[in-house]
């Protein structure tokens, strides 16, 4: 067996396989075309950043069995191509934790003490004390946006530099935060008592430019923020125009709207402190990364299972094949009741019915889970750690059967039961027709669970759907499918839609105040 290292990686990684009696080639720099050359010599390719690996390239690779990526993104790997020829691609989701973690109070407290910039004034040969007078951490907040393994470590490190830590996660839970000294509260309520915020989510629609204007404005003048996550999470202009006017006393940046970041408005200011995306940038990050990249290629190779799969194939085909046509509807269960959920989630119950329960549904409970926590957390969900940080978070996972059929052959059923009340979707699949979302909170609908969705809740009285597609075409969303749900008419309803843009929080705060709305959600599949 031979497995390619096309980026280079800590040594120790090459010598593990060497040690496994696996041959292994570390040939970096290579074009897309020199690599289709010869990627059909070899059972696996490792890769950090700088090789992207494209369809072309994942098609070429004939005796192909496993990509790992030495590092947390897959973003430079065709994940689809990967997955239809069966393909596993494995990451290493927590070789960079404690870097990262490390990065990000030394950015905090570079920033409060203004570190860098006297730094490089005295370099200038300039001995100035008067214009670099900082702050201290003791006793004051930290906000922290995104309580996952980089985000409690930092909690940490501030609780221990004697730092009050206020946070907000939608799949935390009070009590868990509680045991760590942690105060939970919603957003608003972290930027409105945080004198420092440090945000550790991932960049998705709900996170981007999470922090704008507005939403500085909420912000304790004064604050200090730290971003080493994802670029994108900042608006860079507000920021800008925030650190200008003095509202936002500092910024420390490690991420960037677009990488590389060689030149910025931002760098101009005084009161911000920048690095180059250094986050995983330690000796030790990159060998663990490379140690456990290589570790689950070598398992792979040898007949063994992925403990970091970032797709499906990680799962052994006799438990995948039996269930394969509902793996799509499970994972879109999971995401659709993700977005249309409030408060931190408690406890997940999957219900199967019908012929779907006469097979073992194991695999499709963790991909519930994997498309339920995987929109709102800093780390990679797949489906072998899923259940783990459910666990982790305090979350229960019921499984439930029902040989009996429920109006459909197979019906699969997810309830969310969150802080603020409960949540119920249930999906199947239709011979010809595909996915199909088929119940909400009771009602049934017929829906196809793809692309921007809206769903209304509404009483069933005429005029309302004429009321809610004026609305919609007056600021120009275009629907594509439209269903309605009630139990009984003239009582409330609910209507699903699948539109051609996803509707902004604007327009769903005015939608809401259309006659006879009481709810408006956003869903994006």
């Amino acid at each position: 067996m031979k497995v390619l290292a096309s980026d280079k990686i800590a040594e120790v990684g090459l010598k593990l396989f060497h040690d496994a009696g696996i041959e292994a080639e570390m040939k970096t720099g290579l074009p897309e075309d020199e690599l289709i050359k010869i990627i059909g010599e070899y059972d696996g390719l490792v890769v950090r950043s700088e090789t992207t690996v494209t369809a072309k390239i994942i098609e070429a690779g004939k005796n192909l069995k496993i990509i790992g990526r030495a590092g947390v993104g897959v973003d430079n790997i065709d994940l689809n191509a990967a997955t239809k020829k069966g393909v596993i691609v494995v990451n290493s989701p927590e070789g960079n934790t404690v870097a990262a973690a490390e990065h990000t109070f030394s950015m905090l407290l570079s920033m409060a003490r203004q570190i860098p910039q006297a730094h490089m004034k005295l370099k200038s040969s300039v001995w100035d004390k008067k214009s670099f007078k900082g702050v201290e951490v003791l006793n004051k907040t930290l906000g922290v946006v995104g309580l996952g393994k980089i985000g409690r470590r930092v909690a940490s490190y501030a609780l221990g530099m004697g730092m009050k830590v206020i946070a907000y996660d939608p799949f935390v839970t009070a009590e868990y935060a509680k045991a760590m000294g942690i105060e939970l509260g919603d957003l608003d309520t972290v930027y409105s008592k945080a004198d420092f915020i440090t945000f550790h989510v991932p960049k998705n629609k709900d996170t981007q430019n999470m922090v704008n204007a507005q939403t500085i404005a909420k912000m304790k003048k004064g604050v200090r923020l730290v971003n080493v996550a994802r670029g994108g999470i900042i608006n860079e202009k507000d920021l800008y125009d925030a650190l200008k006017s003095g509202y936002v006393a500092a910024a420390a940046l490690d991420v960037f709207e677009k990488e590389p970041c060689e030149s910025s408005p931002l760098f101009e200011l005084d009161n911000i402190v920048v690095t180059p995306h250094l986050g995983a940038s330690t000796v030790e990050a990159q060998v663990n990364v490379a140690i456990d990249v290589v570790e689950q290629i070598i398992e792979v190779l040898k007949g063994g299972a992925a403990r970091s799969a970032v797709n499906i194939p990680s799962m052994k085909p006799e438990l995948i094949e039996p269930v394969r046509p509902f793996m799509s509807i499970s994972e879109k269960l999971g995401k659709f009741a993700s977005q249309i959920i409030k408060g931190a989630v408690k406890k997940v119950k999957v219900e199967y019915s019908g012929e779907i329960a006469e097979k073992d549904v194991s695999p499709l409970t963790t991909i519930v889970i994997k498309g339920l926590l995987e929109p709102a957390l800093d780390v990679k969900v797949n489906f072998v750690n899923a259940p783990i940080i459910a666990k982790e978070r305090g979350i229960e996972i019921v499984e439930s059967k029902n040989k009996e059929a429920k109006d459909f052959a197979s019906l699969i059923s997810v309830t969310v039961e969150t802080e603020k009340g409960k949540r119920e979707v249930g999906g199947t699949v239709f011979s010809g027709l595909g996915d199909r979302l088929v119940s909400i909170d009771g009602f049934k609908v017929d829906a196809s669970p793809q692309g921007s969705m809206l769903i209304i809740n509404n009483i069933d009285k005429p005029g309302t759907i004429g009321r809610v597609g004026t609305f919609l075409g007056e600021n120009n969303i275009n629907i594509a499918s439209m269903d309605v749900g009630r139990i009984k008419a003239k009582e409330t309803a609910v209507m699903v839609l699948n539109v051609d843009a996803v509707v902004s929080d604007n327009l769903l705060e005015k939608l809401t105040k259309l006659e006879g709305i009481s709810n408006a959600t956003s869903v994006k599949l």
